[in-house]
């Protein structure tokens, strides 16, 4: 249990039977009335995202999370095989547990799983992924206008825009934050 008071940014609590993660809080102390505290949280099981106003009196029960490394093995239509490295046990999760995160996935990518007492919340994917252009349109001689860029379609199905020097068979990196194109590998 932790006083309100004590909030920060990243702490994992449980209240109303859900499991919840400050992303910003406000400690306000208007002249007039009691002091309390504002917070935008996100519910880790849905994904939404709420404001809250808590009296400064209140207690909080801390939510402890497990984050465990594993590798993505394989996906089989709507289910996704991950395997811990060190255990060698192996996970399935569900396009609906993944949601939008489940495009950027291939075979060996390293992913963190967020577990709370056994329960699968969610998945986290490293920053930045290397993929192989699969199959792109090569450049059209002329346009050369500022920063120009094309179709280009991975080796995971995974379409993007990429600049008109990247050929087929080639290497980039993608960010997973907004999914485009980053640098040559």
């Amino acid at each position: 249990m932790f006083n309100i008071n004590d909030i920060k940014n990243g702490i994992t609590f449980l209240y109303e039977g859900n499991i919840y993660q400050v992303i910003d809080f406000l400690h306000v102390k208007p002249g007039k009335g009691a002091a309390f505290v504002k917070a935008k949280i996100k519910n880790l099981r849905t994904g939404s995202i709420v404001e809250k106003t808590f009296n400064t009196s209140i207690k909080l029960e801390k939510a402890m999370l497990n984050k465990q490394n594993m590798q993505y093995l394989y996906g089989n239509g709507e289910t996704y095989n991950f395997m811990n490295m060190e255990t060698y046990e192996q996970v399935e999760l569900t396009s609906d547990q993944l949601g939008e995160d489940s495009k950027y996935l291939k075979e060996g990518v390293n992913v963190y799983i967020t577990f709370y007492n056994g329960e699968i919340i969610g998945m986290e994917l490293p920053d930045k992924i290397e993929y192989t252009v699969a199959h792109t349109e090569p450049a059209v001689k002329g346009n050369t206008t500022n920063n120009a860029q094309k179709d280009a379609e991975l080796d995971n199905g995974l379409k993007i825009r990429v600049p008109l020097f990247i050929e087929e068979g080639e290497n980039i990196i993608v960010s997973t934050k907004d999914g485009k194109y980053d640098s040559r590998a």
